[in-house]
């Protein structure tokens, strides 16, 4: 087997076939989502500082430039006044309501999440996904599409429609702008803004345990 083809099989196994190993057994890994996490974002920082041809800088900055963060603070504003608008129509019992029922909980998320969950998945959706892949996808358009879908598709795990579009979507705009900035810390300052939003307005229940929510 060549090296593309080694290629293939690895990105088949860990971005395709896994997270249907994990939708199927979500009852036993719904509960340990953040360990699963970091334990991935161990393994592929590990394999990256082992890779001569990697830029280590890709994880911090990388070609990011202060208008790159306006940028992206830019489509999250006028994006997510889209988003919490639609909340407010189609789901007002949502609306804040981690915020009022759990305010303690919600203070922890928004300053944990991005630690503990935000890098990470930027640095293997990212960082791991563009250098390692590169040969499969090229560095344009079809890798940012396959970044962010794989993106979606690891969320299969919440069982709900919602979790795997809206991540897709979302995985698509941070592999756009990690395509344009190499920095990782970049991609997951707006992941981070766009994850605490949604948990703030309500949808963060879809990105944990939303296997419960599709059926109540």
């Amino acid at each position: 087997m060549g090296e593309r083809w080694r290629r293939v099989a690895e990105w088949g196994v860990l971005f395709v076939a896994l997270p249907v190993v994990l939708w199927w057994w979500r009852g036993v890994f719904g509960f340990a989502v953040v360990p699963l996490i970091v334990a991935g974002f161990a393994a592929c920082v590990w394999l990256l500082l082992r890779d001569r041809g990697f830029e280590r800088r890709r994880l911090w900055l990388g070609d990011a430039r202060v208008r790159d963060a306006v940028i992206a603070a830019g489509v999250f504003c006028v994006l997510s006044a889209g988003v919490g608008l639609a909340v407010w129509v189609w789901m007002p019992e949502r609306l804040f309501a981690l915020v009022r029922a759990r305010p303690g909980l919600w203070r922890m998320i928004m300053v944990l999440y991005p630690v503990f969950s935000v890098y990470p998945q930027e640095v293997i959706f990212r960082a791991f996904f563009f250098h390692r892949y590169a040969s499969l996808f090229g560095s344009g358009w079809g890798m940012i599409l396959a970044s962010g879908l794989c993106f979606g598709w690891a969320h299969l795990m919440f069982n709900h429609w919602l979790s795997v579009g809206l991540s897709a979507a979302g995985g698509v705009l941070f592999a756009w702008t990690y395509a344009r900035t190499r920095s990782t810390l970049l991609a997951a300052f707006e992941h981070a803004l766009w994850g605490d939003f949604l948990f703030t307005i309500g949808l963060g229940a879809f990105f944990y345990g939303a296997s419960s929510i599709a059926q109540g």
